[in-house]
């Protein structure tokens, strides 16, 4: 069984700063594309940064100079450094990556549960 599960989110004051982690578990063979998604209250599931296998990376317009996605292949973890934290940054997070299972070797999209992050003053 793949599983992904988020966590670090919570409640921060504008300005601020949080780090969202994402753990991948199960008999995975591989793990291709990682991503971060967000959605806000009253708003579209919109792709907030991406990660593949080597490093690179690609950001949203909005989040860009201030979110940094990271990962480490080995711990089969990824990464969200958000600072400079806005009010609209507000959102539930996502943790979204292909894996490939042991069993059949194919890629397969999962999704995380999501972990809330709150920008409040």
């Amino acid at each position: 069984q793949v599983q992904l599960v988020e966590s670090g989110g919570g409640l921060v004051q504008p300005g601020g700063s949080l780090r969202l982690s994402c753990a991948a578990s199960g008999t995975i063979f591989s793990i291709g594309i990682m991503n971060w998604y967000r959605q806000g209250p009253g708003n579209q599931r919109e792709l907030v940064a991406v990660i593949d296998r080597s490093g690179g990376t690609d950001y949203a317009d909005s989040v860009k100079g201030r979110f940094t996605i990271s990962r480490d292949n080995d711990q089969k973890m990824v990464y969200l450094q958000m600072n400079s934290l806005k009010l609209e940054d507000t959102a539930n997070y996502y943790c979204n990556a292909d894996i490939a299972s042991s069993t059949d070797y194919r890629l397969k999209n999962y999704w995380g549960q999501g972990t809330q992050v709150t920008v409040s003053s």
